[in-house]
């Protein structure tokens, strides 16, 4: 059977690069979407800025804060990615790999914070005492048939882990994704065969995500009772909506390409003009999702008494510090380790084993500790 051949993304033709003609502006139809782009990009920016800075004046729960300000990088991530994608339409694959492992972070954070949520509804801060009067309940559909015990250790590192090894395999599918696209393996334009790399990292991109959004719902569906008057469901919204819009609108143009409708230029390909039209999109959908999550993470719950303000420069390098994502990784497959080689304390509930020895704790699993608080500053 002979190998398909993959479509060439780009014309031969080359496109005029500056945006500028002479004394002149040349308001061609892709100048006129640049510069829509240009100027929502720099909207959401805007928008986005303006949040995070109030989080940072504000930075009193370093737990949850920090977690906050990586999802609220989110919009602008994707505004500035989808406009280079836009502007140098050439490399649209490139950006577009670059621009979804982001999201693997945003959700990994959203679980993070939501941990923390939980456990400043407890006892002492321990997530454990949140929980502790919980009992068997069934998955979410389609493993309703199945029930699970909240307090069993080894339940709670499963949940931590489904979530956090999104954070893992999303940016290796992208980098891999960069490297086969560089050697002409990728073929992301279709059509899907098995001769090239597109099919097996977008089968192994969706089984990673259905995981991670699982663990979500089945950690959502075990304490929503604690989240209340958090607005959990807006802040989840905030963010799948993004994945969701990015997701569906690109398959509505590639299926707009592929029928015909969308028409190729002399120097854009159907396939040009369609991640084109998608990349624009984006961006004007990244100004109304910065405004939905400066309402739906808000910095009015953190605000200090006295107008007194912290420094911005702390919660800035917490929020690309990524140490504590490595530190649960680490301890969740440090856990899987010891249950396979049956270590007291991994397979039972809590409290302590038959030899007295102390077993894992819901707050041990998910790494909350008391949220510490910085001072402020002169």
């Amino acid at each position: 059977m002979p190998r398909p051949t993959c479509p060439a993304d780009n014309a031969q033709a080359v496109d005029q690069s500056s945006f500028w003609s002479g004394d002149n502006i040349h308001w061609d139809t892709h100048r006129i979407g640049w510069a829509i782009a240009g100027g929502c990009a720099a909207a959401t920016v805007i928008l986005s800025a303006v949040t995070v800075l109030q989080h940072c004046r504000n930075y009193q729960n370093r737990a949850e804060q920090r977690q906050i300000l990586r999802i609220l990088y989110m919009p602008p991530v994707y505004a500035i990615i989808s406009f280079l994608s836009y502007r140098f339409f050439r490399d649209y694959t490139y950006y577009s790999l670059i621009e979804v492992a982001y999201e693997a972070v945003t959700l990994s954070a959203f679980m993070m914070l939501l941990i923390e949520y939980v456990a400043t509804t407890a006892a002492g801060h321990a997530a454990e005492n949140a929980i502790a009067r919980k009992d068997k309940t069934p998955l979410p559909f389609p493993f309703c048939f199945w029930r699970y015990r909240p307090t069993k250790a080894y339940f709670m590192y499963t949940i931590k882990w489904s979530v956090l090894q999104y954070v893992v395999v999303r940016p290796g599918v992208s980098i891999a994704g960069i490297v086969c696209e560089y050697y002409g393996v990728l073929c992301p334009s279709g059509p899907y065969s098995i001769y090239y790399a597109e099919v097996y990292l977008e089968a192994i991109d969706f089984v990673s995500i259905t995981v991670a959004l699982y663990g979500l719902f089945i950690f959502y569906g075990l304490t929503h009772a604690e989240l209340q008057g958090r607005r959990p469901l807006a802040k989840f919204l905030a963010i799948k909506l993004i994945v969701m819009f990015t997701f569906y609108q690109s398959f509505v143009f590639s299926a707009l390409e592929s029928h015909g409708i969308i028409k190729a230029t002399d120097y854009w390909t159907s396939t040009n003009i369609a991640n084109g039209l998608n990349a624009l999109a984006i961006c004007i959908e990244m100004v109304f999702f910065a405004a939905f999550m400066m309402w739906a993470y808000t910095w009015k719950e953190y605000t200090l008494k006295g107008g007194e303000h912290t420094s911005i420069w702390r919660p800035l390098w917490d929020s690309i510090n990524y140490t504590d994502f490595a530190i649960e990784i680490f301890g969740s497959l440090k856990f899987y380790i010891d249950y396979l080689r049956g270590k007291p304390g991994t397979h039972g509930v809590r409290n302590v084993d038959a030899n007295g020895a102390p077993k894992a704790t819901f707050g041990e699993a998910f790494g909350v500790d008391a949220a510490p608080r910085y001072p402020l500053s002169s």
